[in-house]
């Protein structure tokens, strides 16, 4: 399972928002997490990212003199009545832009993590490509793949045989994803290999988010407490439905 301290602790962490004390126990506990020290990374290279892509916008001008124009009315009038009203306007609109900035990064946030994690499965998948890399447990058999993951993996992938719906299970192996071993399951699709990429998470269940690179499509969800990336060089549509019968399994 992964850490239980990967979540609130590590961001505030991340954010600067520990007191010296919490700080330097979270900066202990790195020193034997390898699921927080991958993900601190993983932050550290996202801030990095947003400062070397400018994702921010200049306010226009007519906001710059609005605000002025309110600081300049609100010291004049500190003793009128209706200065607490625009002061109250004032707030209000920094507080707006603020949110509306916020909403704006946490969005370019996912994004880069979409893109980052797209990046390392459809890597992996080229990888497996490699002649005698594709497998570690080579069988149709649901019963053999499963337990062969046992041991391997501090948790039980699900493994089904979609066989009947058009996408048989060729086998399983043990692959890197984010910097922590995760399972990839091998999935026929008439001439198409199929790699889904599974490891358990403690973020909220997400929609389907799909695309391609380097010629691969590639979706990736969260469902029952896991994370899943499929990746093929069959089409959009196989790809959904076979993400479809995974949610419906994890549904069961």
């Amino acid at each position: 399972m992964a850490c239980d301290r990967t979540g609130s602790l590590l961001d505030a962490y991340f954010d600067n928002e520990l007191d010296p004390m919490g700080a330097a126990e979270f900066e202990r506990h790195l020193t034997v997490c390898p699921d927080c020290t991958s993900t601190l990374e993983g932050l550290k290279s996202l801030r990095a990212s947003f400062g070397r892509a400018q994702l921010y916008q200049k306010s226009p001008e007519s906001l710059r003199k609005r605000v002025l124009g309110e600081f300049a009315i609100s010291k004049s009038s500190v003793k009128s009545a209706h200065a607490p009203v625009r002061w109250l306007a004032l707030a209000a609109a920094i507080l707006l832009l603020a949110t509306a900035g916020w909403k704006l990064l946490s969005i370019s946030r996912e994004r880069d993590r979409q893109s980052i994690l797209a990046t390392e499965i459809v890597d992996a998948h080229l990888r497996s490509l490699e002649p005698g890399h594709l497998t570690d447990v080579l069988s149709s058999d649901q019963h053999t793949v499963k337990p062969w993951f046992e041991g391997k993996l501090d948790f039980a992938p699900p493994v089904k045989d979609f066989a009947e719906q058009g996408f048989p299970l060729q086998g399983g192996r043990l692959d890197v994803v984010q910097g922590r071993t995760v399972a990839a399951l091998i999935y026929g699709r008439h001439k198409h290999i199929v790699s889904v990429f599974l490891w358990p998470t403690n973020e909220k269940e997400a929609e389907p988010r799909s695309g391609s690179q380097n010629g691969y499509q590639w979706i990736a969800w969260r469902k029952g407490g896991m994370e899943f990336g499929a990746v093929s060089d069959t089409s959009p549509a196989d790809l959904e439905q076979l993400q479809r019968l995974f949610s419906e399994q994890s549904a069961r």
